[in-house]
């Protein structure tokens, strides 16, 4: 079985080195472990001090581009060289690297596709009052809209299958974080947790300048991802409330009309008629939401099985030969040319 490590990184040549001190060399179950970097624009030298330290898997962005693209490129890479499992942990060393090997276990065993590492975020020192509460609000609400249980949905420490890398598609250009658990939740991907202690935190994040900007693009990125999947739910709702609220002031007035009493009261006749119209829009928009989720699962389908052809062939034919750094090129030795660049489209 083929281990993965991708690190995404944006100018993290002073702590990467904490990140790879304590990468594990062996890990039960496991055959053979590779650590990968995810260049996302870095204008340090981050890429020279992992080459230096025996990295030799490098994606390059030419410009940064963003966590989600950066984890989508390093998936995309892992999956090309043959990984049955990737991990994603971050370049700022926030995460235990020698919590891997636990990490994982849960898919060796056969247990889980996913497992999201637990910080125990109301341990963390460095989280306010407000941000524990926020994290923990944010956790209940992706788990409501996922139906899982789990606790830590921020969290970037996690493991991977290749079968759940097939299954998940990444479209948010924010974190993939939220809406990999929504999907997985939704795709019926045995998702876990595995609890785990952070270090000591060495910069301030670079996805969010504070907790507000955090919260505003975290829950946009929740609400698209369930409107994915549950869009039909909130239509057919919508159509149920404004149905039984319009029925109130018609059934008022018809009341009034028996008893000759309908003058003034025109206005709740037309309040009602404006309600149930809303009410048969909602439920002919959900009929076309579940149209389009019918629709979405067989194109889903469709892309899951042209993944398993893509990523199908021997990692062995896809290496080229190592270039000066201890890498390697983007041309196969045998096989059809797979590149192996990133092509920053």
């Amino acid at each position: 079985m083929r281990l993965f490590i991708q690190i995404p990184c944006l100018n993290e040549e002073k702590t990467l080195p904490l990140v790879l001190e304590n990468m594990p060399k062996e890990i039960p179950g496991i055959d053979d472990i590779q650590l990968l970097i995810i260049d996302d624009g870095c204008s340090d030298n981050t890429v020279e001090v992992a080459r230096a330290l025996g990295v030799q898997h490098v994606v390059h962005h030419a410009k940064p581009m963003g966590l989600a693209r950066a984890f989508r490129d390093g998936v995309d890479y892992a999956l090309k060289h043959g990984a049955d499992i990737v991990v994603n942990t971050d370049g700022d060393n926030q995460y235990p690297s020698e919590a891997i090997g636990d990490l994982v276990q849960p898919i060796v065993r056969h247990e889980a596709d996913i497992v999201v590492g637990d910080r125990q975020t109301s341990k963390i020192a460095e989280f306010s009052w407000f941000k524990k509460r926020m994290q923990s609000f944010g956790s209940w609400v992706v788990n409501q809209a996922a139906g899982t249980r789990i606790p830590d949905a921020a969290s970037g420490f996690r493991a991977y299958s290749k079968n759940s890398l097939l299954k998940l598609n990444i479209v948010t250009e924010f974190s993939y974080c939220m809406e990999t658990i929504i999907q997985a939740g939704n795709k019926r991907i045995p998702i876990t947790s595995y609890a785990i202690t952070t270090n000591p935190k060495t910069r301030e994040s670079r996805l969010f300048s504070n907790i507000f900007e955090h919260m505003a693009k975290s829950g946009g990125a929740i609400i698209r991802s369930y409107l994915m999947f549950k869009s039909n739910v909130i239509f057919k709702w919508g159509g149920i409330i404004c149905g039984v609220i319009g029925l109130i002031p018609i059934i008022r007035f018809l009341i009034l009309a028996c008893m000759g009493m309908t003058a003034g009261h025109l206005q709740s006749l037309l309040l009602g008629v404006a309600l149930i119209m809303l009410s048969a829009l909602c439920f002919a928009l959900q009929i076309i939401s579940e149209v389009q989720r019918i629709q979405r699962k067989l194109v889903e389908d469709q892309l899951e099985r042209t993944k398993e052809i893509q990523y199908s062939a021997p990692f062995q034919k896809i290496w080229g030969e190592q270039d000066e750094f201890g890498g390697y090129s983007g041309r196969p030795t045998e096989g059809p040319l797979i590149s192996m660049e990133d092509n920053n489209d």
